[in-house]
């Protein structure tokens, strides 16, 4: 049972995160431009893929559907972005991280926060990893 609700919690987590990124990819560009680390080549790719792939992955993981992998993707991303944090946070860079609003832009989070947030979130996901057991039983090699 509790690795149901862990599972919904983080999967619901990264669909809510998703949606005001799909829902206006150009404000989500403009933040992702305020991280200062990624080519501007590449950030209109960013804002358009990543919203969809956080929301599939949180799908996916509430569903059952390739649970490791959803599980395995969700990790990834939440190491991705505590690096990225991190990084910002060591040059002393304060900015909107565009993770759940994108509406107020004088809404920024200090960037501790958003790195303890994270990093409990990725806790989370390390757990569910680790107990190989993600609510159905035996497990696919997916």
């Amino acid at each position: 049972m509790i690795h149901w609700i862990i599972r919904l919690v983080l999967g619901l987590t990264f669909i809510w995160a998703s949606w005001h990124k799909m829902v206006n990819p150009g404000e989500f560009a403009k933040i992702i431009y305020g991280y200062g680390v990624f080519p501007g080549i590449s950030i209109n790719l960013i804002a358009i893929f990543l919203p969809y792939l956080e929301f599939l992955a949180g799908i996916c993981l509430i569903t059952g559907i390739l649970p490791r992998s959803s599980l395995f993707i969700i990790n990834g991303l939440l190491v991705a972005f505590i690096l990225l944090i991190g990084f910002n946070l060591l040059r002393g860079h304060e900015f909107d991280c565009g993770c759940f609003s994108i509406s107020d832009p004088s809404g920024t989070v200090p960037s501790w926060s958003l790195l303890v947030r994270d990093l409990l979130l990725l806790l989370t996901g390390i757990y569910l990893w680790t107990h190989r057991s993600l609510g159905f039983g035996k497990l696919s090699t997916n």
